[in-house]
C-alpha cells in the first residue's frame, strides 16, 4: 500500500534500488544531492544534475521536463553518505522562459517506486509561493536502514541558496553550471503548445494506452482572455462575446488609415477550452481495438482537432516507449542480482545447480522483455493505424510536401495554428513518423546545422554536399512559411555574403517571392540587418508608447524573416551583435532569423555566440538524434522535410505565392 506523506512524515524503505518520479505542471529541472550525517554536501562531485548526471548510485535527468525518472541505488552509494536528497528548480527562475516561482504553478508531485512501477510511497509538495528551489525529499539512513522522509524546504534564491544552506562552499558556481546545463536542454527541447484549463485537456478516442499531461516542455502561462481575431472574427467561428480586434489591423492584416494594433499573437490560438470533438465513429466491438479517426481531439477546429491529434500520438509514443524501456531496464537489473545471488554462493558456483540458476534467470528476463515487447507492438500498431488516417487528413501546413493536398494548393485567407518542420521517430518504432508541428507565429529563429557529415545510418557526406543540403533545407522551410500565410503576410530576406547558396536559393529567387535579390558582401549584410534592426526598433517603440499607428507610412506589418547563408563569412562584431539582437528581440515584434551555420566553425566567436545557439532551435538537413520530447526527455531522430525527387511542387507553390503578392501589392 503506498504511504501519502505529508510535509516532515518519513517511512521506511524496503528496497535498495529505486525510481522517483516526479510530475509538475511545468518544466523543473531535478537534480540529487549526497550529503553526510549532518546534512552537509562535501563538493560538487556529491550532486548529480543535468551537467553531471551520473554519480555512484544515482542517475538524474539531462533536461528540463514536466515529468521525470530518477534512478536511485542505495547499495551502491558510498558509506560517508547518510542522506540523498531530490532537488527540483524552475528553469525560469535563472534566466528561462516561464514561471519563476513554485507558487504560479501546480504543486510537483514526487513519488518513490520499485523498479517494477510498484509507489512506496508519494508527496505532493503545497505550500510553496516565492521559492524557486526546492529540496522535495530525502531518502536517508536510520540505525542500518534506509527511509524516506518528505520535506519541502522551498528557497527563494533559488539553487545557488539551497546548496549554500547544505554547506557547499561552491554554491554559486554549481548552481550556474546547472543553469547552463539547463539551458542547453531546453535548447533542443521540442516546443510544446500551452497548457489548457482542465475541461481542456486532450480527450482522444483513438489513444493508445499512455496518459499524462497535455505537453510540457515550455508552457507559456495560464488560460487567459482569447486572442484577436484574424479580420476581426473569432477564432474557429465561435462566438467569444464582444468585439474582437483584428489581426494587424482594423481592417486587415497591415495597419491602415484604421489605426489598428500591430499585434504578432496568432489571431486563433484559443486558451479557453474548447468543445469536445463531435462523435465520428461507432464504438469498437468489445475486445477490438477502437476504430481510428481523423480529428478525434479537442479543439475549436478541424485544423486544432488534428493539431492536438498529432501531438496526442506524440506524447502516446513517447510514453509507450517510456514504459518499454523501464521494463526493459528492470529485468536486466533483476536477471543481475538473480545471477549475482547464484554466484554468491559457492556451492551453486559449478554443476547443474548453477548452470540452472543461471538459465532460470535468462528465461525471466526473456519472458519480462517478450512482455513489455508485445505491449508496445500493440501500442505502436494502433498508432500506426491512426497515422495512416491522420496523415493524409492534414492541411497543407501540417502535410508533407509529397501529400497530394498540395496539388489543390491555394494561397490561404488566414494563418494556420503551425507548420510542419520535418518528422520524428523512435528507434523502437520506426513503423511510425511523427510530424513535428512547430506553432505559428514563430516564437524562436531556426539553426539549420551545416557541419555534420555523418549520418546515423553510418553514411557520410563531404562538407561540401552538407552546405548544399543545408541551404535546400533552409528553402523547403521558407518555402512552406510563404505558402500557408496569405498574401502580404511573410516577407522572406537572404544574406548570402560570398553568394555560396545561389543554386539553392534558385527556387525563391527566380519565383520572384524574395523582397529583394539576396544580399552579398559586407556592404549588403550590413544594409539588410541595418534595416531589420531599425524595424524593430521602430515597432517596439510605437507598441511601448501605445501609439501603434504612429508608424511611418507604408510600413510593412508583416512578419519578415532573414535567411543567413554562410555565417560567420562577411560578418564583423557589429554584425554579430546586430544578430544577436534580432534573436532576442525580433520575435515578439514579427522578425525571425533561419541560420545556415556549421557550429563548430562558429565557435571562434567564442561565449559571444553562445546565448544565440541557445536561443535557435537547432534542426540538421541529414537524420540526426539530437531533438528531445517535452515529458520523459527521449532523444528523437528528426528527419528534415524532403520534397520528392525530380517534383516540382516547391516551385509550382511558390509561383502561386509570388502572383498573390503581386495582386496583393497592386
Amino acid at each position: 500500500m503506498t504511504a501519502e506523506l505529508v510535509r516532515g512524515q518519513n517511512h521506511p524503505l524496503s528496497q535498495s534500488r529505486l525510481e522517483i518520479r516526479i510530475s509538475a505542471g511545468t518544466p523543473v529541472a531535478a537534480a540529487a544531492a549526497l550529503s553526510d550525517e549532518n546534512g552537509r554536501i562535501h563538493g560538487t562531485e556529491w550532486v548529480a544534475h543535468p551537467g553531471a548526471p551520473v554519480q555512484p548510485g544515482l542517475e538524474v535527468s539531462r533536461q528540463a521536463a514536466a515529468d521525470h525518472r530518477l534512478a536511485v541505488d542505495l547499495d551502491a552509494v558510498t558509506e560517508a553518505v547518510h542522506r540523498v536528497s531530490v532537488l527540483l528548480a524552475l528553469p525560469a527562475a535563472n534566466g528561462g522562459a516561464g514561471p519563476a516561482r513554485f507558487g504560479a504553478v501546480a504543486a510537483p508531485f514526487v513519488a518513490v517506486t520499485g523498479l517494477d512501477g510498484t509507489e512506496v510511497a508519494s508527496y505532493t509538495i503545497t505550500g510553496l509561493d516565492l521559492e524557486s528551489a526546492v529540496v522535495a525529499l530525502e531518502l536517508y539512513r536510520r540505525q542500518g536502514a534506509w527511509k524516506v522522509r518528505a520535506v519541502g524546504q522551498g528557497y527563494a534564491g533559488g539553487l545557488a541558496e539551497l546548496f549554500a544552506d547544505q554547506g557547499l562552499s561552491e554554491a554559486a558556481q554549481l548552481a550556474a553550471g546547472i543553469d547552463e546545463a539547463v539551458a542547453r536542454g531546453l535548447a533542443r527541447s521540442v516546443q510544446a503548445p500551452p497548457p489548457r484549463t482542465s475541461e481542456g485537456d486532450r480527450s482522444r478516442q483513438a489513444a493508445a494506452p499512455a496518459v499524462g499531461p497535455d505537453q510540457g516542455a515550455a508552457p507559456q502561462g495560464a488560460p487567459g482572455p482569447v486572442p484577436p481575431a484574424y479580420g476581426g472574427q473569432p477564432a474557429g467561428g465561435q462566438g467569444q462575446g464582444g468585439p474582437q480586434p483584428a489581426y494587424g489591423g482594423a481592417t486587415g492584416p497591415h495597419a491602415s488609415a484604421g489605426g489598428g494594433p500591430v499585434d504578432y499573437s496568432h489571431p486563433r490560438r484559443q486558451t479557453s477550452a474548447p468543445p469536445p470533438p463531435p462523435p465520428a465513429a461507432p464504438p469498437a466491438q468489445p475486445g477490438q481495438p477502437t476504430r481510428p479517426v481523423a480529428g478525434d481531439a479537442t479543439g475549436w477546429s478541424m485544423e486544432e482537432r488534428l493539431y492536438n491529434q498529432v501531438w496526442g500520438m506524440f506524447e502516446d509514443l513517447a510514453r509507450t516507449a517510456a514504459a518499454y524501456r523501464s521494463a526493459v531496464d528492470f529485468a536486466e537489473s533483476r536477471m543481475d542480482k538473480e545471477l549475482e545471488q547464484a554466484l554468491s554462493d559457492p556451492r551453486s558456483r559449478i554443476g547443474g545447480q548453477g548452470d540452472a540458476a543461471r538459465e532460470a534467470a535468462r528465461a525471466r528476463y526473456t519472458q519480462l522483455v517478450d512482455q513489455a515487447r508485445a505491449s508496445l507492438d500493440r501500442d505502436v500498431a494502433q498508432l500506426v493505424a491512426e497515422s495512416e488516417v491522420v496523415e493524409p487528413a492534414l492541411p497543407p501546413a501540417f502535410a508533407r510536401w509529397d501529400n497530394p493536398c498540395w496539388h489543390a494548393y491555394r494561397v490561404p485567407m488566414e494563418i494556420p495554428m503551425a507548420l510542419r518542420l520535418g518528422d520524428l521517430r523512435l528507434p523502437e518504432a520506426e513503423s511510425i513518423r511523427i510530424p513535428m508541428l512547430l506553432r505559428l507565429p514563430l516564437e524562436r529563429g531556426l539553426w539549420i546545422d551545416s557541419g555534420r557529415t555523418d549520418s546515423l545510418d553510418g553514411s557520410f557526406t563531404d562538407s561540401h554536399d552538407m552546405r548544399r543540403l543545408a541551404m535546400d533545407t533552409a528553402v523547403a522551410h521558407a518555402a512552406r512559411l510563404l505558402a500557408v500565410y496569405p498574401a502580404g503576410e511573410f516577407t522572406v530576406h537572404v544574406v548570402d555574403p560570398a553568394g555560396s547558396g545561389a543554386q539553392a536559393l534558385a527556387p525563391l529567387t527566380q519565383t520572384g517571392v524574395l523582397a529583394g535579390p539576396p544580399a552579398q558582401g559586407a556592404a549588403g549584410v550590413t544594409e539588410v540587418l541595418a534595416g531589420l534592426t531599425q524595424r524593430v526598433d521602430l515597432v517596439q517603440m510605437a507598441l511601448r508608447g501605445g501609439a501603434p499607428d504612429a508608424l511611418p507610412p507604408g510600413f510593412d506589418t508583416s512578419q519578415q524573416l532573414l535567411i543567413v547563408n554562410d555565417f560567420p563569412h562577411g560578418f564583423d562584431d557589429r554584425a554579430v551583435n546586430q544578430l544577436r539582437y534580432l534573436v532576442d528581440e525580433g520575435p515578439s515584434v514579427g522578425v525571425h532569423l533561419m541560420m545556415v551555420a556549421d557550429r563548430e566553425e562558429s565557435a571562434g566567436y567564442g561565449p559571444l555566440l553562445d546565448p544565440l545557439w541557445r536561443a535557435l532551435l537547432r534542426l540538421t538537413p541529414v537524420p540526426d538524434d539530437h531533438l528531445a520530447d517535452p515529458w520523459v526527455g527521449h532523444a528523437w531522430t528528426y528527419e528534415p522535410p524532403a520534397v520528392p525527387h525530380g517534383s516540382e511542387v516547391l516551385r509550382t507553390v511558390l509561383t502561386q505565392v509570388a502572383e498573390a503578392r503581386r495582386t496583393w501589392n497592386r
